[in-house]
């Protein structure tokens, strides 16, 4: 564990009223990730079903029997579940639990992804460059897992001409895309053109 860990842990230790948490046996945290959570003497449950940090399930116990196995143990009885019938506690060090949620919400908020709708706007005279570095940026933000719209920007006579020949000049992009993807739905006409989503084809 780290310094800072340690560090965080020794700012959030607050004493009982008696100054010795020897004497009375347990110390109280205030809980900055959860303050729901409650522990030791904070726990108004009469019965709680108790469990160990090692997964030993020990049974449906009174508060009182409790609080006295996890003084026995110097750790603390933590409330997990207050809504299960009876509400479920676990017997650990309140300084891991801490530092396991703390975990545990930093890998929840880096697996997290926000989809977006990535625009790429081709003309008719795009040179071929250019395609080449529009597709590789497709390609990165479909392996990124974002869609792609790809919008033909049309001028002048090129508006008017059939959908065969737009078609034809949007797949001169869609050819150099390297990362799989599928159409979300057929091209469709635009203010600007011609339009089309792309979607990255989910790997198992």
């Amino acid at each position: 564990m780290t310094n800072d860990y340690h560090l965080d842990l020794y700012r959030s230790l607050v004493y009982n009223p008696c100054n010795s948490a020897t004497a009375c046996g347990f110390k109280f945290f205030f809980n900055p990730l959860n303050p729901k959570v409650k522990i030791n003497h904070q726990i108004r449950a009469k019965e709680l079903r108790v469990i160990t940090d090692a997964g030993e399930i020990l049974g449906v116990l009174s508060l009182s029997e409790a609080l006295a196995k996890a003084e026995a143990l110097g750790l603390d009885l933590i409330e997990i579940s207050p809504n299960a019938e009876p509400p479920v506690a676990k017997i650990m060090d309140y300084g891991k639990f801490q530092y396991q949620q703390s975990k545990k919400q930093k890998e929840a908020k880096s697996r997290a992804h926000v989809t977006e709708t990535k625009t790429l706007q081709v003309k008719i005279g795009t040179s071929e460059h250019d395609l080449e570095l529009k597709a590789k940026n497709a390609s990165k933000w479909l392996k990124e897992g974002h869609r792609v719209k790809i919008d033909l920007f049309l001028v002048g006579r090129s508006k008017y001409a059939d959908i065969g020949f737009k078609k034809e000049r949007l797949d001169r992009v869609l050819t150099l895309i390297s990362e799989e993807y599928r159409l979300a739905g057929e091209p469709l006409k635009s203010p600007k053109g011609l339009s089309v989503v792309l979607e990255r084809v989910s790997k198992k």
